[in-house]
């Protein structure tokens, strides 16, 4: 197989190993801390909002969404089918982020505007957490608990999501777009690897978790499919990672963050 960087790739390489750097740095300093906190977050409404659609997707309802101080989510959610259902409900968080994060480095290698990717991004974050986060709790009056928190973390997020979308240059907004990628991938991956470490019978103590969830439903042990998403979720990033590097059509003219912006 043939890996080769094209050349039309290399300055978007750059910026997402740019943002790669910068993440680990802010990941692995701890008095940093404050700086990445605001990402994980983020990861964590992905995540949550992976287990609620999925929910809705199959027929089901979600009762209440939470997102915490400590970036731990609970998603609780009712389904109408069986077992498959059930299945496809437990695997969308840990897999729903490294779609997520998939999807925007395809986006950016496709040179799709960054401020509308944010834009998005941003409203899609503010529509989960009124409707999962703030009003399915209302109605169910189940969860409320986790309003407060939830609801401003999922508000200010959102809303600088589309201030950066309205207000920030082409190159900085790219940038963005990049780090967004690199933090649900490289969440997405340490996270399956805890879930490995969590789901191992060696463990001190049962840690409910998705893997849990799915060793309920099928009979099959947690750290099975613990590392069967670790599996996916590489495979995912491999196929993603073929067509980032694979040169684009000479026709095409991409909008790269470290070129400059042709004046209109």
């Amino acid at each position: 197989m043939n890996l080769r960087l094209s050349q039309d790739a290399r300055p978007q390489a750059v910026t997402l190993l740019a943002a790669t750097a910068i993440s680990l740095v802010l990941w692995f300093i701890p008095f940093l801390w404050f700086l990445y906190y605001p990402f994980e977050l983020f990861v964590t409404f992905i995540h949550e909002g992976g287990h609620a659609l999925a929910a809705v997707l199959t027929g089901g309802s979600v009762e209440y969404m939470w997102v915490a101080t400590d970036t731990q989510g609970l998603t609780v959610s009712r389904t109408s089918g069986g077992a498959l259902s059930q299945m496809f409900v437990s695997s969308a968080g840990y897999l729903g982020a490294m779609v997520y994060g998939a999807l925007l480095l395809v986006l950016i290698r496709k040179a799709v505007a960054a401020r509308i990717v944010l834009l998005v991004s941003g409203l899609y974050i503010f529509a989960i957490t009124m409707i999962f986060g703030f009003i399915k709790p209302l109605w169910s009056f189940n969860g409320l608990s986790g309003i407060p928190f939830t609801l401003v973390a999922g508000l200010v997020i959102s809303a600088a999501l589309i201030l950066i979308a309205k207000f920030a240059s082409a190159k900085v907004a790219s940038f963005f777009m990049s780090f967004l990628a690199v933090q649900c991938v490289l969440n997405a991956l340490f996270n399956l690897k805890d879930l490995l470490s969590l789901s191992s019978p060696f463990h001190s103590q049962l840690v409910h978790t998705d893997a849990v969830n799915m060793a309920r439903i099928t009979g099959i042990p947690a750290i099975f499919w613990a590392g069967f998403w670790i599996i996916l979720a590489l495979g995912i990033l491999w196929f993603v990672m073929r067509l980032y590097v694979a040169g684009r059509d000479k026709t095409f003219q991409p909008d790269l963050p470290f070129e400059d912006v042709p004046s209109v």
